[in-house]
């Protein structure tokens, strides 16, 4: 009898344990199925963020430690970013209290939030704080702390404190990376942490995150997948990560770049 792919699963996960990179000769025939068989479970569990597929195998998946500085980010994947943020806007209601945490994909959802009324905006990030202070009409309390120069943003004992002095009704958080192994993680500790507190202080959490997250793990732990009440992203997610986060009943927003 034929194995199911969750046994395939097991095999191949145990092999990359003990030898941190498996063949797909190899593991074809200790499971008795043909080579495209086998490629196409390296194919989805490359997806769900297990392995990484190299010439006639894969390896272990490699953990992304290494941040752009923030200038740098803005420049990336700017179309899907205003669709993502439009989307995130278009879920605040007139009179919420919102945190939007540090990242370039959320620094566009302020030119969206122009005609909502009785908006207060929390945020620990200094371009979005200097951006509310330009056109964004509500009220805007601004996390202190320490300052991480390369991305911009305060964190540190400081700040957790400040929050948990607050409550909001959504938190919109950027993912580094998401994993169906590794849960949304971050780049560095700090960032995490501080995303981590704004998640516990909020009644839903919204994680914003174009394609190119899906399936990557990055340095620090932030929560795990389930975590999220939500996750918005652009039209560019595969079906695969979009089953996947269904399976996992998180709803999930793709923004439409067209509007």
């Amino acid at each position: 009898m034929s194995l199911s792919f969750e046994e395939r699963k097991t095999t191949i996960m145990e092999s990359l344990e003990k030898e941190e990179k498996v063949q797909v000769r190899m593991l074809a025939h200790i499971l008795q199925v043909s080579d495209e068989t086998i490629r196409r479970d390296l194919d989805r569990l490359e997806k769900e963020g297990f392995l990484k597929k190299v010439y006639g195998g894969a390896v272990k998946t490699k953990i992304h430690s290494w941040e752009l500085p923030f200038d740098e980010k803005t420049m990336i994947n700017n179309i899907e970013k205003h669709a993502i943020c439009r989307a995130a806007a278009s879920l605040i209601e007139d009179g919420d209290i919102i945190m939007i945490g540090n990242g370039t994909t959320p620094l566009d959802m302020i030119p969206y939030l122009v005609d909502k009324k009785d908006i207060t905006l929390i945020t620990h990030s200094v371009p979005i704080m200097l951006g509310a202070m330009d056109v964004f009409k509500g009220r805007v309390i601004f996390i202190g702390g320490e300052i991480e120069r390369n991305q911009k943003y305060t964190s540190g004992p400081l700040s957790e404190r400040m929050l948990e002095l607050l409550q909001a009704n959504k938190a919109f958080i950027c993912a580094g990376g998401i994993s169906t192994v590794n849960g949304i993680t971050d780049y560095d500790i700090s960032g995490s942490s501080i995303s981590r507190k704004m998640m516990e202080r909020a009644e839903e959490v919204i994680i914003l995150a174009d394609h190119t997250k899906f399936g990557k793990t990055t340095f620090a732990n932030m929560c795990a997948l389930t975590d999220a009440s939500k996750i918005i992203t652009d039209s560019s997610c595969s079906i695969e990560w979009r089953k996947l986060v269904s399976e996992r009943g998180i709803e999930l927003i793709v923004a439409d770049e067209m509007n």
